[in-house]
C-alpha cells in the first residue's frame, strides 16, 4: 500500500475478528518501525507483545476507572482529562458513571495488544520545569508508536492508540513487570477489523495551519 495511501486510510479499529496475528507478522512490522526517530538517536523504546488473556483482561479493568472520568466530562461537554480547564464534576458524579465499553473492552477482545514504554532515563525533556504538562518526552516515542500502527494498517491489520489505562500506571507496570524510570506511553489492540472505514473526517489543512504566527494567513 503506497505511503500517503496508509497515512489516509489507518483507521482506529477497536472491533476485531477472532483471527490471530502471527509473530511473524508482528516481528516485520517491528523491523520496520524501528527506524522511527527518536532524541539523539537513544531509542528509549521497548514494546511488550501481549496474547495472555488474564493480561488483556487486568489491562482492561485498570481502563475503567479513568474511563469513567472521560465518559462523565464528555456527557457533561468538557473535555476529558484535560490540564488547562479543570473538571466541574464532583467525584460522587463520576464514580457513578458507567465506564464506556469501547474504552475498555477493546483490550479484552484484542488477539494482540501492544504495549509501547520509554525509558525517561534516556530522553530529553526539555519543557519540564515549565507551568504546564510536560509533552516534549513523547517526541521521543511516539514516532516508534505511529510507525506500528502504520505497518499494521499495511499489513490489512488494524488498531488504535490508546492509553486509559495509564491513568494507572503504577498497577500497570507491576503488571508486566515494568522498571521503575520506564514510562507506559501507548498501549494497541491490535487484530484483524471487523470491518473496515473508508473515509476519515479530519479538519481541512487550511484550519489547523497558518503563515509565520497563530493567527496569521491561513495556509493550504
Amino acid at each position: 500500500m503506497e505511503l500517503y495511501e496508509v497515512m489516509r486510510s489507518a483507521f482506529s479499529a477497536r472491533e476485531f475478528t477472532p483471527e490471530p496475528v502471527d509473530d511473524a507478522v508482528l516481528a516485520r512490522i517491528l523491523e520496520n518501525a524501528r527506524f522511527a526517530p527518536s532524541g539523539g538517536n537513544r531509542q528509549g523504546g521497548h514494546v511488550i507483545i501481549v496474547r495472555e488473556q488474564a493480561t488483556k483482561d487486568a489491562i482492561a479493568e485498570l481502563a475503567k476507572e479513568p474511563a469513567k472520568r472521560y465518559g462523565a466530562q464528555v456527557a457533561a461537554g468538557e473535555f476529558p482529562w484535560n490540564t488547562v480547564v479543570p473538571t466541574k464534576l464532583t467525584p460522587g458524579q463520576i464514580a457513578a458513571t458507567e465506564p464506556p465499553r469501547g474504552l475498555s473492552e477493546p483490550y479484552r477482545r484484542a488477539p494482540v495488544v501492544i504495549v509501547v514504554c520509554v525509558d525517561l532515563r534516556v530522553v530529553a525533556s526539555v519543557d519540564s520545569e515549565l507551568e504546564r504538562v510536560g509533552v516534549i518526552s513523547g517526541a521521543s516515542i511516539y514516532p516508534l508508536v505511529w510507525n506500528i500502527l502504520l505497518g499494521l494498517r499495511a499489513e490489512g491489520l488494524g488498531g488504535t492508540l490508546t492509553t486509559m489505562p495509564i491513568a494507572r500506571e503504577p498497577e500497570l507496570r507491576a503488571l508486566m513487570d515494568i522498571p521503575e524510570g520506564v514510562a507506559v506511553a501507548a498501549l494497541i489492540p491490535a487484530g484483524h477489523p471487523s470491518r473496515t472505514l473508508t473515509k476519515l473526517r479530519r479538519k481541512p489543512v487550511r484550519e489547523f495551519t497558518t503563515r509565520e504566527r497563530w493567527g496569521g494567513e491561513a495556509f493550504g
